[in-house]
């Protein structure tokens, strides 16, 4: 990508989008199209559709979506797909009407199969049933993915989705309702410790493994894959027969328990840990495969302890 090219981050005030755009800003993008939830209603094709014909953008990270953990997807399962398969549908859709040609869409791991062998393999797709958990959010990403690939052997564009594992960071969402486990945490052992609690509920058992990325590798990554040269990108991805997939994440992983330890020892939380077994786990074992991005080029920096700190610190200077 040129430094002066235009390009539009969809969600660029969540998790992932305000970390893209970070990394644009610090490699020296400086021609970044925003547009705030009250100015743009993603779900709306048609304010959509005049968006991009004013704006006509030449490059689009798909970061917005409608996220959260087990208690928010089992609690708005209609409100996780629609919401979902609307916004990727019409900015997918938008992109290729007004000649956008290079597109990078932000999945999930949990594509992939409740029990699919790990680590997960981008080929393991569809190979098996989901997580009822969070089925109806990982059906609306796979039909993004299934959108992409679609566009691109009808229509010649060049369109990615890429699947992260478990993200956490600056920007992540603290409420205890709808958070994924990495800020529900932070938020309750720092609440916790401010009380002087002695102790504190978790969810499940504490044995489910997980794996977690820091949202500024994730965005290094992205930009890393959007900027692939037409040759690369065709090499890797212009095989019909083959959707246009790349996982991204750490290789390594820990039970929530060990994670639990973590975050209270980042946070210096001295109390103890009440597991309510009667919460669900989710699935038990999730982690990707990321030899594939790995191999071009990408790994990621920042370790989690010190991406914990990180988020911990952002927490207590803009959250709490």
């Amino acid at each position: 990508m040129n430094r002066d090219a235009k390009i539009y981050v969809a969600g660029h005030q969540g998790l992932v989008g305000s970390a893209i755009m970070r990394t644009l800003e610090a490699q020296g993008y400086c021609n970044i199209i925003t547009q705030t939830h009250a100015e743009l209603d993603l779900a709306n094709q048609q304010a959509v559709r005049t968006f991009f014909e004013i704006t006509r953008p030449e490059y689009v990270f798909l970061a917005a979506a409608k996220v959260g953990g087990i208690m928010a997807n089992n609690t708005y399962p209609a409100d996780f797909i629609y919401q979902n398969l609307a916004i990727q549908t019409n900015i997918i859709h938008e992109s290729w009407r007004c000649g956008v040609p290079r597109l990078l869409f932000l999945g999930s791991s949990c594509i992939y199969p409740r029990d699919c062998p790990q680590p997960m393999k981008e080929q393991y797709l569809l190979t098996g049933p989901l997580e009822p958990t969070n089925r109806p959010y990982a059906v609306a990403k796979i039909a993004g993915i299934e959108m992409c690939w679609s566009y691109n052997r009808q229509y010649g564009t060049k369109y990615i989705a890429a699947m992260p594992t478990n993200l956490y960071g600056p920007a992540d969402n603290y409420d205890l309702k709808t958070s994924h486990v990495i800020p529900a945490l932070i938020r309750k052992m720092h609440e916790a410790k401010m009380r002087r609690d002695e102790e504190v509920v978790v969810w499940g058992t504490g044995t489910p493994r997980r794996e977690f990325l820091y949202s500024d590798d994730l965005a290094e990554a992205c930009v890393f894959i959007i900027d692939l040269a037409d040759k690369q990108h065709d090499l890797l991805f212009g095989n019909p027969g083959v959707p246009p997939l790349i996982n991204i994440g750490c290789g390594e992983d820990l039970t929530i328990k060990e994670l639990v330890e973590l975050v209270a020892k980042v946070i210096g939380y001295k109390g103890s840990v009440v597991w309510d077994r009667e919460k669900p786990d989710g699935t038990m074992l999730k982690m990707l495969d990321s030899s594939f991005i790995n191999q071009l080029g990408w790994r990621p920096r920042i370790a989690l302890q010190e991406g914990l700190r990180l988020a911990y610190q952002h927490y207590l200077n803009n959250v709490q």
